[in-house]
């Protein structure tokens, strides 16, 4: 068996470390340099990208012998990647088979697996991001950075503290507990990790290696056995990676069914019956509130993982850079199209207005202040391309074309020039009146977003903290030059559960969030009940068998 531990076991480490100082690191460059991945390395793998489309995409799974697949890509291209078709039943079977080995083995072991499988990866991150690109829409660079390094690094963030929690115990100790005048008693104990059994690792369409690899990795290295369910418009990404996880697992003398890929279409939909299976003991969740519910009411003993959907909030009190400000949110606003579930939706100001370096500006002029850096920002095509992609679902398309009812159209969407045979929308902006909340606290997925006239700072404040706390939000921000307001405003994200950003005006965003620092999704409102990645995410995967025995008498 390769030692693939030791080989990886300084990267592990620091990661570790890493996890507990909350400083900068990342063990995957997110530069798509070739320098770093070979000279040759995006050629190659964009030919083989190329080569792979229009064929079947074979894993050496159990199969039914049929072929499923139908996924499109968001700008036009043909895709045409079919897959191993396979009823539910049979791969929870083949599974459940390959998982007893593979609870047998050491924590190193596994840890050790894992980690190569990270490394491969990595070496094909431009293979994955072009399969990213060509499924979530996600722009080049977008797809390479998200899909690619920032990805692995959410995953090896997952092994790290899952390694952790395992090592907290050792696996073998000589108890004794003294008996005064008469001889101690005197135990040999050992200790083992002991899996749950079958995870299953719902994807999402717009992130389908990022909301992945963390579940994926925290179930394996656990002693798991997983099945990944990608969304049926966003496979590939995730058969290449399960494709060279099942090629290590081989390698290392384990079953390759402890990683199964389960492939379905919209319309022969299979997720249900993978859910309601008694054998299915862990279920990780991307997805909307309303499926997302009824995961969790229908699992039955399974332990469930989910990222939901939310109400993204920026509250604007006072300012003291409004042009950093205002780029700072436009930026926000483009990225992927919104299609982000980080990306702020409802912008808070007090209706008469706030203080700015530029002196006292009205409701109406931050407003404008937004728009005219979205313009700039997206003023040319191809900066604009860049920067939203291209837009996933179409039914997002419809969606643009109905908010313009609900208030004030202060900015317009549009297609983005050049995007010949994509799908594209730069962000539409409405401003509406706070009481009109049948608005805007709902989740509106895509680049749309609200300004929303308040009473006050405080009104302001309540509203945003309490949408967080009621409908889930992942990320907040606040723009504010007074510290006693943004005192309250920590005081009331904090009690809804919610990470804060305060005062970004320069190249970092509030959709942004770091491996190792930063806790994606707190588990503590609506948006998830989980989060990406801290003790609780990993710790409950596995549970510790004893083994006492009499020790032998000297």
């Amino acid at each position: 068996m390769s030692n693939f531990f030791e080989a990886h076991k300084e990267t592990l480490f620091k990661a570790v470390k890493t996890s507990k100082s909350r400083d900068y690191w990342s063990a995957y460059p997110e530069i798509a340099s070739g320098k770093i991945y070979g000279e040759t390395a995006k050629d190659d793998q964009a030919a083989e990208f190329e080569g792979m489309l229009g064929k079947p995409f074979a894993l050496g799974q159990p199969t039914n012998g049929n072929w499923v697949g139908a996924e499109a890509s968001p700008y036009g291209k043909e895709l045409g990647v079919t897959y191993e078709d396979a009823d539910p039943a049979e791969l929870i079977k083949a599974a459940t088979e390959a998982g007893k080995s593979w609870a047998k083995a050491t924590v190193e072991e596994r840890v050790g697996v894992a980690l190569e499988m990270l490394a491969r990866i990595n070496k094909k991150s431009f293979l994955i991001a072009n399969a990213v690109m060509h499924t979530s829409g996600q722009a080049f660079m977008m797809a390479f950075q998200a899909g690619g390094p920032h990805a692995q690094d959410r995953g090896l963030e997952a092994v790290a503290y899952a390694y952790d929690a395992m090592t907290q115990t050792p696996t073998e100790v000589t108890w004794t507990k003294p008996q005064g005048k008469h001889d101690p008693i005197v135990l040999d104990k050992k200790f083992r990790v002991v899996p749950r059994g079958v995870a299953l690792v719902i994807g999402c369409a717009t992130f389908p290696t990022w909301n992945t690899y963390p579940g994926m990795f925290a179930s394996l290295v656990t002693g798991n056995p997983v099945i990944i369910k990608p969304h049926p418009m966003a496979i590939l990404p995730m058969a290449i990676s399960i494709q060279i996880g099942r090629e290590v697992l081989k390698e290392a003398g384990f079953d390759p069914n402890v990683l199964l890929l389960a492939a379905d279409t919209v319309d022969a939909p299979k997720t249900k019956e993978f859910v309601t299976a008694d054998a299915v003991k862990i279920i990780d969740f991307t997805g909307s509130n309303a499926f997302g519910k009824w995961v969790r009411e229908n699992a039955g003993d399974a332990l469930v993982y989910t990222e939901e959907a939310g109400v993204n909030a920026i509250t604007i009190d006072s300012t003291d850079n409004l042009r950093g400000m205002a780029s700072n949110i436009a930026f926000s606003l483009s990225l992927y199209s919104g299609q982000m579930c980080t990306t702020p939706q409802n912008i808070f100001i007090p209706r008469d207005g706030i203080e700015t370096n530029d002196g006292k500006k009205s409701f109406e002029e931050v407003a404008e202040a937004i728009k005219i850096s979205l313009d700039k920002l997206l003023g040319d095509p191809a900066r604009a391309a860049a920067i939203l992609g291209a837009v996933q679902n179409p039914a997002t398309l419809e969606r643009i074309e109905t908010v313009g009812k609900l208030g004030k159209v202060v900015r317009q969407s549009a297609q983005v020039e050049g995007m010949n045979g994509a799908r594209s929308a730069t962000p539409t902006v409405v401003a509406v009146d706070s009481k009109e909340e049948e608005a805007y606290m709902q989740e509106r997925f895509g680049p749309i977003s609200f300004i929303i006239a308040c009473d006050d700072i405080d009104d302001a404040i309540a509203r945003a903290a309490g949408s967080a706390k009621s409908h889930g939000a992942i990320t907040a921000a606040l723009y504010s030059t007074d510290e006693a307001v943004i005192d309250k405003a920590v005081d009331a994200y904090a009690w809804a559960g919610a990470p804060l950003s305060v005062n970004l005006t320069g190249n970092i965003y509030v959709n942004q969030s770091a491996a190792y620092s930063d806790f994606h999704v707190t588990g503590a409102n609506p948006a998830g009940n989980a989060s990406l990645t801290d003790g609780a995410y990993v710790a409950n995967r596995f549970r510790i068998a004893t083994v006492r025995r009499q020790a032998a008498m000297a």
